[in-house]
């Protein structure tokens, strides 16, 4: 037995949760689990599980699903619960709750109706690729998941590029090649990154490297797993449009559009379509 029975304050308890290895759990949250009058959880089945592996019993409590679906209707009935002077442990699926996770609403209504809001902090996919990922952590910005439409998940890391912080997000194996290609394009493929795959299972894995070739590793075989990525803040200092246009210039005599953008691209650590661009211009004035 890792856990104790407490007596709890009344109040909503957020209760972070493994990422991956069951171990990583802390003691106070066991305890809390082991100890509140409600619980709550964004998988009602993933937690069950959890206290299985710990031995929490869960005695004649019953566990509530409240997460992105079940809406205004679950929220009720925990901030009843919080009125009624009761004590509630709130978990999501894995890692802390309301980053990237279910649990706004429920904190912030809570907490303007004058009740303890508090956290049992513990594992967090964002800072465990942090610290994995050999890139600087003094200023960071974790951005969420990027949007799975083309234009808007560029349009957002457009937003992003200039932001003089190392960048943290999610993303879906699905969607990891498509959107490695968009940093590409528009940060560049000289901007130093890692791929920060099933951290603390298995398989996990950290692949380092510039942004070109993390896309070039991912067109081998198909990526599975949780990913975070995390990608440097822009260094190099920046060129002017003459310098790059005289650059393109040059290249043109010898190469075609697409390779010379492509040159430019990698040598002053621009956007590939903006190379691009500026060579079709350019190459349209000299007709």
């Amino acid at each position: 037995m890792n856990h104790q029975t407490v007596t709890l304050e009344p109040g909503l308890y957020f209760v972070s949760t493994p990422i991956g290895t069951a171990r990583d759990i802390t003691l106070r949250a066991l305890d809390i689990l082991a100890s509140a009058d409600v619980l709550a959880a964004e998988d009602t089945r993933s937690l069950r599980r959890l206290m299985d592996i710990h031995g929490v019993p869960l005695r004649d409590r019953t566990v509530l699903a409240y997460h992105d679906h079940s809406g205004a209707r679950a929220r009720e009935k925990l901030l009843q619960a919080l009125a009624d002077g009761r004590s509630v442990a709130y978990a999501s699926e894995a890692g802390t709750p309301l980053i990237a996770d279910p649990g706004y609403d429920l904190s912030r209504e809570a907490a303007a109706a004058g009740h303890m809001v508090t956290t049992a902090p513990g594992p967090s996919a964002v800072l465990a690729a942090l610290t994995q990922a050999g890139l600087p952590t003094d200023t960071f910005l974790f951005c969420g998941f990027l949007p799975a439409a083309a234009g808007a998940r560029r349009k957002r890391l457009e937003e992003l590029r200039d932001v003089p912080a190392t960048l943290v997000l999610y993303e879906s194996p699905k969607r990891i090649a498509a959107s490695v290609g968009d940093m590409v394009e528009v940060f560049g493929g000289a901007r130093q990154a890692a791929l920060c795959r099933e951290l603390t299972k298995k398989f996990e894995e950290v692949r380092r490297g510039s942004l070109d070739e993390i896309e070039a590793s991912l067109q081998s075989a198909a990526i599975k797993g949780e990913i975070v990525m995390v990608i440097d803040r822009e260094r190099a200092e920046r060129s002017t449009d003459d310098e790059i246009r005289a650059a393109i210039v040059k290249g043109m005599l010898e190469h075609s559009v697409k390779d010379t953008a492509e040159i430019v691209s990698n040598a002053y650590g621009i956007p590939r379509r903006k190379a691009y661009q500026m060579a079709l211009e350019l190459g349209k004035s000299e007709k």
